[in-house]
C-alpha cells in the first residue's frame, strides 16, 4: 500500500475508533435521543448515526478499474455532493428505519467491511466508486472527511457530553485537504489557523463570515490578507 494511502487509512481507523467508542459511551442516551433533531438541519440524531454506516459502505463498495482509467480529483468528487443532497437524505432515512433496532451494530459492521475492502484494494491506485473513478488515496481521504465532519456534528448535537469524538490528527489532515482544494482553485498562499472552525466554514456547518474566516485561516506571508472566499464556500 502506498505510504500516503497508509497514512490516510491510519487516520480513518483512528477516527472511526474514537467515534465508535464515543457513541457506545453514550449508551441509553443515544437510543433515547435518536428521534431528536441534530444540529444538521433536517436530520435526527439517529439518522446522523446511521449515515456513518452509509459513508463507510461507500468504501466497501469500491472495486478495481480498467488500466488507464482517469480518476476524478478529490475536489471533483466532493463537488457531486450538493446535487445528491436529496438522494443522500432519502437513502439515509430509509437506512435508519431499517437498522433502528441496532444502529451501532450495523454501523460497526459497515466499518469492518470497509476496512476489509481497503485491505483488498491495497495494490490499486484508482478504484471505481459509486459516483465515478477516484484514486484510492482520495477515496480514503473522503471517508476521513465524512467521519470527522459527522463526528463534529454529533458532538455539537450532544453539547453536554464533555468527551470529544473528533480525532485531532484526523481533523488536521482533513483541514489541510479542504484548504488544498481552495488553494488549488485560487492560488493563494494560506495556512490553517483553527482546524475546527475551518472545517465548519468549509463544510457549511457555520455561516460564512469574513471575520470568522480570518480566525480560521491565515496568510503564509504577513504582508498579505486572507481572501474573501464567500463565492467558493461551502465546498460541499
Amino acid at each position: 500500500m502506498d505510504s500516503d494511502v497508509t497514512a490516510a487509512a491510519d487516520h480513518l481507523r483512528t477516527q472511526w475508533d474514537s467515534l465508535d467508542r464515543w457513541l457506545r459511551d453514550l449508551g441509553d442516551e443515544l437510543d433515547r435521543d435518536a428521534a431528536r433533531p441534530s444540529v444538521l438541519d433536517g436530520w435526527t440524531v439517529g439518522e446522523l448515526v446511521s449515515h456513518l454506516g452509509r459513508a463507510l459502505e461507500t468504501l466497501a463498495a469500491c472495486g478495481p478499474v480498467p488500466a488507464g482509467t482517469v480518476p476524478l480529483t478529490l475536489a471533483e468528487y466532493l463537488g457531486t455532493y450538493p446535487e445528491r443532497a436529496q438522494e443522500i437524505e432519502q437513502a439515509t432515512r430509509a437506512l435508519d428505519a431499517e437498522i433502528a433496532d441496532d444502529r451501532l451494530g450495523h454501523v460497526a459492521a459497515s466499518a469492518a467491511a470497509a476496512f476489509a475492502r481497503l485491505d483488498e484494494l491495497a495494490d490499486e491506485t484508482v478504484v471505481q466508486a459509486r459516483r465515478g473513478p477516484i484514486t484510492l488515496l482520495d477515496m480514503v481521504r473522503s471517508r476521513v472527511l465524512e467521519l470527522v465532519v459527522h463526528a463534529d456534528d454529533l458532538a455539537r448535537s450532544f453539547p453536554d457530553v464533555l468527551a470529544d469524538p473528533v480525532d485531532p490528527a484526523a481533523l488536521d489532515a482533513v483541514a489541510a485537504e479542504l484548504l488544498r482544494v481552495v488553494v488549488t482553485r485560487g492560488g493563494w498562499a494560506l495556512e490553517v489557523r483553527d482546524p475546527r472552525l475551518w472545517l465548519r466554514l468549509a463544510c457549511g456547518r457555520a455561516p460564512y463570515d469574513v471575520d470568522e474566516l480570518a480566525r480560521a485561516l491565515e496568510p503564509v506571508h504577513t504582508s498579505e490578507a486572507v481572501p474573501d472566499l464567500g463565492r467558493m464556500l461551502p465546498l460541499l
